[in-house]
């Protein structure tokens, strides 16, 4: 059963095309939480994305992208970005930053952010997978890119990414 598209998925697609960004995006059963699609992700090679809506104590937002098996010391994150501490944004300002709702939370959805309040953090990760998949501001799909292209579609966007090593604040 194919789940209704977003109203900014063809928007989505049609950006990756005019970028000449190759992409595969494949149908599943809805899927909120990372450890919620093990078996999706079982049959979909490469690495999978969770994806952090935050907001710091001065109001400034930041979109984490990271690879699912990431961990984020969201207590410290915010020293190694220069920002205030942080918590999860509200579901009201995810939609209205982002145009997505909570589990549908995607690197892609900057598209929408035309006035760039949003502040994108990459995980450093992600660019040692073959590909990389991610919501298309969907949770009943799934969209594969090669990891050197999200610098590029973040870059169109006006969202110049920081990508950070996540395995140092393991050290």
């Amino acid at each position: 059963m194919t789940a209704k598209p977003h109203r900014d998925e063809p928007a989505l697609y049609a950006r990756l095309d005019e970028l000449g960004i190759a992409h595969h995006t494949e149908e599943h059963r809805a899927v909120f939480t990372v450890e919620d699609g093990a078996d999706v992700k079982a049959r979909l090679p490469g690495g999978h994305s969770k994806n952090l809506f935050l907001k710091d104590k001065a109001g400034d937002y930041v979109l984490v992208s990271a690879l699912g098996s990431t961990m984020i010391k969201l207590n410290q994150l915010h020293k190694r970005i220069g920002t205030k501490r942080l918590s999860f944004g509200r579901p009201d300002a995810l939609l209205e930053l982002l145009g997505v709702v909570p589990g549908s939370v995607t690197v892609f959805s900057v598209l929408n952010d035309t006035d760039a309040k949003v502040r994108l953090i990459l995980d450093k990760a992600l660019f040692e997978c073959e590909t990389v998949w991610f919501h298309p501001m969907r949770n009943t799909a799934s969209t594969r890119i090669a990891p050197q292209d999200l610098i590029h579609f973040a870059d169109s966007t006006g969202h110049p990414p920081t990508v950070i090593d996540f395995s140092e604040d393991m050290k």
